[in-house]
């Protein structure tokens, strides 16, 4: 019965993992006249570390090792919020040599935030909980 339940947790594990990696070449920033960006468009050092974290992740979730899992998600989150954040900013700043704020706003508003989010944190949220359904399910 535990062996059933381990492999279960792997692939729903392994499925929130594929997700981070794919979200990571999907669209998560459009930029008017340029056109959408993905993580490695946006910042090739934010890549790779997204990228290293997934391995770290990998090698967890291949060990068994669910501390590393939710520590190497724990992290992407904090690096996907950092760098949203960062984006937004950097569309501020790109902007602020124009006279009047109002125009920054607006400009820096037309920097959107694609779908691609969406599969990364859905990703990143099914390597947390995928562990927690299993330890209920040991449990019983």
């Amino acid at each position: 019965m535990y062996f059933g339940i381990s492999v279960l947790m792997k692939n729903i594990q392994l499925t929130g993992l594929v997700l981070v990696v794919i979200g990571s070449f999907l669209p998560l920033v459009h930029i008017p006249l340029i056109g959408s960006w993905n993580y490695w468009q946006v910042d090739h050092y934010l890549a790779i570390i997204c990228w290293i974290l997934s391995v770290l992740a990998l090698f967890g979730i291949m060990n068994d090792n669910q501390k590393l899992i939710k520590i190497s998600a724990a992290l992407l989150i904090i690096l996907f919020a950092f760098t949203i954040f960062a984006t937004k900013y950097q569309a501020f700043s790109y902007f602020s040599f124009l006279p009047f704020k109002s125009w920054t706003e607006t400009l820096a508003s037309t920097v959107k935030l694609k779908w691609g989010w969406i599969v990364e944190f859905a990703g990143v949220f099914i390597l947390i909980f995928g562990s927690k359904n299993v330890k209920n399910n040991l449990n019983k």
